[in-house]
């Protein structure tokens, strides 16, 4: 099985073909898909995973944000539409995973030009 980051830097490179179409929404219902599979089978959190877990108030705080939203429902608010929700996304979460381990994760270098 993939892991998780391994699942998301394909779904970046086809989201349509995952997500149905590109949408920051489609993303969010797929990866709690992934955590409830995982959780159902009984599978032991990885590593990876734990690390996401803080990807929520990581967002909170990079956007200044001191509700409950979730990381889909502030970046959309942020954004013009799902696409670039989306494509932000991935832009963020390259971000994130490089201050977290301090570890470039290869394959996700999007960029957003705003």
């Amino acid at each position: 099985m993939l892991d998780l980051y391994d699942i998301i830097r394909k779904i970046e490179k086809r989201p349509a073909m995952y997500l149905g179409q590109p949408s920051i929404t489609h993303l969010q219902s797929f990866l709690a898909g992934y955590f409830f599979a995982r959780h159902q089978l009984g599978e032991v959190e990885t590593e990876q995973e734990k690390q996401f877990a803080n990807f929520d108030p990581w967002i909170q705080e990079k956007f200044k944000i001191t509700s409950s939203q979730s990381w889909d429902k502030i970046i959309l608010f942020f954004s013009q539409d799902e696409r670039q929700a989306l494509d932000l996304f991935f832009e963020l979460f390259n971000e994130f995973a490089r201050v977290d381990d301090n570890v470039e994760i290869p394959g996700l270098t999007h960029s957003i030009h705003r």
